[in-house]
């Protein structure tokens, strides 16, 4: 066992992992961050960012920084795969009725670099996979795959949906939606023609979606249920590239063109889990010093595009609870039991307050996410014509309604 105690052990280096530790050291509070792989995990390739995730990147200090690399996303459209016809369009521009939004799509790599870049050298432990939690009094043993235990005061999980430290919580598996999404990225030699808006697409059981990603990259995806046959390819890029090109025949040439030129290790499938919301309802987000935030604490459905957004409000509001705990006015050597009891009494105190705002502003976007998705993504005839006639605008609308929060600022030491 090694001698030191750590003040804060953040599992996962991901976007909520990231931002947590970021967050704290904004504020005077080092963190260690354990990353089970040897690099930062940048799969993905690229994320919407809306309103709510750009105040949290502000707050930690990186939001202009991100904002110089990516164009702003000026609307939100969307169309019908079966009847071809546009069902919804929402202008952000400065005279649109959504014009206080803010939307971009950014690259997942730039931001978790950004995110790392402003951290103290030393701050993030590759190679370090968290097997097991143990209780020694006050503090947390936190069991690595490699035989090593750490000693911490304060134990944060970010290590997405399959997380031991939510399964420590009393969290069961995330449950599965019997849908899947493949993700892709495409990038020309040349500028592309869109305009810089979220184009989304409905058909009969699928949804897809492309969004410009700099002046010649597109990030495109699609969600569908997939057969037992179709489940089999998931694991072949070349059967999924064939499988979205036929889901999505009906699609607009100029974007079928970039799913076509997409490289094969340019696509990802993934099955849909998500925490159902009753979970969370009755669930231990915290116990004493530990507490799960990002997917781990609410891996949801993409349907509103809130996942990774949701994932920086965690950071910042984890962040803007805990630092008290470690103030300059309460820091120090702990010289007995009654102030390491002090500290703990605060820490909890910290997390408590955390998972009370993470609570409910988890359950609404996980629900909504379900919901949207439930629609959008519908093989029903009544549902599909209610959805292109009646229900669009409303569901795009609920997309900016779930982006209109605010996580709040972080305080400097």
């Amino acid at each position: 066992m090694e001698g030191k105690v750590e003040d804060v052990v953040i599992v996962g280096a991901g976007i909520a992992g990231l931002t947590t530790s970021l967050g704290l050291y904004r504020q005077g509070v080092r963190s260690l961050v354990l990353e089970s792989s040897d690099t930062l995990r940048i799969t993905g390739f690229a994320l919407t960012t809306w309103t709510n995730a750009w105040r949290a990147l502000d707050a930690v200090g990186i939001g202009e920084f991100l904002r110089r690399q990516h164009d702003q996303i000026f609307g939100n459209v969307a169309t019908s795969l079966i009847t071809g016809r546009q069902t919804t369009d929402t202008s952000f521009k400065a005279e649109a009725k959504f014009a206080n939004h803010e939307i971009r799509c950014v690259k997942r790599k730039l931001m978790l670099e950004a995110l790392a870049k402003e951290l103290p050298s030393g701050t993030i432990r590759y190679s370090s996979k968290v097997v097991s939690i143990e209780e020694s009094g006050f503090l947390k043993l936190v069991h690595l795959a490699d035989g090593t235990i750490l000693e911490t005061k304060m134990l944060i999980a970010c290590d997405g949906v399959n997380s031991v430290v939510a399964k420590w919580l009393g969290f069961k598996k995330p449950s599965f939606t019997g849908r899947s999404a493949i993700r892709g990225f495409s990038e020309s030699k040349i500028r592309h023609e869109f305009e810089p808006k979220f184009m989304q697409f409905f058909g009969k059981g699928v949804r897809s979606g492309a969004i410009p990603c700099g002046d010649r990259g597109i990030y495109w995806f699609l969600t569908w249920t997939p057969t037992s046959q179709e489940s089999e390819q998931e694991d072949n890029p070349s059967k999924m590239k064939q499988l979205v090109l036929k889901k999505l025949e009906k699609l607009p040439n100029k974007l079928r063109v970039y799913i076509e030129n997409t490289e094969l290790e340019g696509f990802i499938s993934s099955p849909l889990r998500y925490r159902r919301p009753w979970e969370l309802l009755w669930g231990h987000i915290n116990k004493g010093n530990v507490c799960v935030a990002g997917d781990a604490l609410h891996p949801m459905t993409p349907d509103i595009g809130q996942g990774g957004c949701a994932a920086l409000e965690d950071g910042v509001t984890l962040a803007r609870c805990l630092a008290e705990a470690f103030s300059k006015k309460q820091r120090g050597e702990i010289g007995d039991r009654d102030e390491e009891e002090d500290q703990y009494k605060r820490i909890e105190t910290g997390m408590k307050k955390y998972a009370k705002e993470r609570r409910w502003r988890s359950i609404s976007l996980i629900s909504t996410s379900n919901m949207v998705g439930f629609f959008q993504q519908s093989d029903s005839k009544v549902i599909t014509f209610l959805r292109d006639k009646f229900l669009a605008s409303f569901l795009a609308s609920l997309l900016l309604k779930r982006a209109d929060f605010d996580c709040g600022i972080l305080s400097r030491p």
